[in-house]
């Protein structure tokens, strides 16, 4: 085992738009565990848009990340040492160890890591497909959304982690699911390998009218719940096309993450459409983790749920691809593999 352990640091918060010299690589000594706690060999990271808030010094749901310490993110990895009955040598597991290679983790505190089954799930799954973006796509599209069979769900960012297990999701409670995402290859990933009915790139149809008019031929019945990950001109076109008392769950708002103003072209309908709009955070809805994760874990041990991932090698490479999945770089998934 080495002596020393690579870490990613928040090194200043950026203006705007985020660079490599808001990052920092360091190396510390390997940290010594004491009773009751674990040290874990870091695997993948995840990469995801919410740490782009987390960046800012600002109010908002998340506690901002505090300079100079370790970027905080979601890790699978393995034990390499433990002082703690829960654990054992060897045992895969998923925590928020962060951007380094190990991790000194509590193992007695509540929801600081889980051991998973590797034999029929990937163990780079726990942080996609049957992890917390998983988990988000199945507590907004279930819960807030709620589809009926015969019912019209548009995703934003359709090719994304989060989006591309909504649509799946609201297909198997036979709904029609649309997607919306950036190119011609994802909009062809989206309806011939996961199985939606439609998909739009919003870069071919960038302006309001054309976006709109685009959603009138993929939903000619309208649109009855749309999962929001994006905000701005997406968001605008669905609503032109939502049905009466239609429902959006609020995910995340990306066209707005490096502060730009994110106006609403025509509020008015959330009135005369009846339309319900809510926002959450997914660490809040813990009691239902376990009820998604069985759906999730299922779909994907059985090949019915799939996934793509993006997988960046190396932790000096981590700020290059965060950096590359706030301007929709990756495909699916952003992963960085330790190696």
């Amino acid at each position: 085992m080495p002596q020393m352990n690579r870490q990613i640091q928040l090194a200043s918060r950026p203006t705007g738009e985020p660079g490599h010299a808001n990052f920092r690589l360091v190396e510390t000594p390997l940290p010594e565990i004491g009773d009751g706690q674990v040290l874990v060999r870091n695997h993948f990271l995840s990469l995801d848009p919410y740490m782009r808030g987390r960046m800012n010094d600002g109010k908002s749901y998340a506690v901002p990340q505090a300079l100079d310490t370790v970027m905080g993110g979601g890790t699978v990895g393995e034990v390499v040492a433990t002082r703690s009955p829960a654990f054992a040598v060897g045992d895969k597991v998923v925590g928020m160890g962060g951007w380094q290679e190990y991790a000194r983790v509590d193992a007695g505190l509540a929801g600081m890591l889980r051991k998973v089954d590797t034999r029929h799930i990937p163990l780079s799954a726990y942080l996609g497909a049957v992890g917390m973006p998983g988990v988000t796509a199945w507590y907004g599209l279930v819960k807030l959304i709620a589809p009926k069979a015969g019912e019209t769900v548009v995703v934003s960012a359709a090719s994304g982690a989060v989006g591309s297990a909504v649509g799946q999701l609201a297909k198997a409670r036979g709904a029609r699911a649309v997607g919306i995402a950036g190119g011609a290859d994802k909009c062809a990933y989206v309806v011939d390998e996961l199985g939606f009915d439609a998909c739009i790139d919003y870069k071919a149809q960038a302006s309001l009218g054309a976006l709109s008019a685009a959603l009138k031929d993929a939903c000619p019945a309208g649109v009855d719940g749309l999962f929001e990950n994006v905000g701005g001109v997406c968001l605008d076109a669905v609503m032109l096309r939502a049905n009466a008392f239609s429902r959006v769950a609020m995910c995340g708002m990306i066209s707005g993450y490096n502060g730009q103003p994110i106006p609403m072209a025509a509020p008015q309908l959330i009135l005369v459409n009846r339309m319900k709009f809510e926002g959450f955070i997914v660490s809040e809805h813990m009691d239902c983790w376990p009820e998604a994760l069985a759906e999730l874990g299922g779909g994907v041990a059985s090949g019915k749920l799939k996934y793509r991932e993006t997988v960046a090698q190396g932790l000096e490479n981590a700020p290059e691809a965060f950096l590359g999945l706030l301007k929709g770089r990756n495909f699916g998934k952003q992963l960085v593999q330790l190696l």
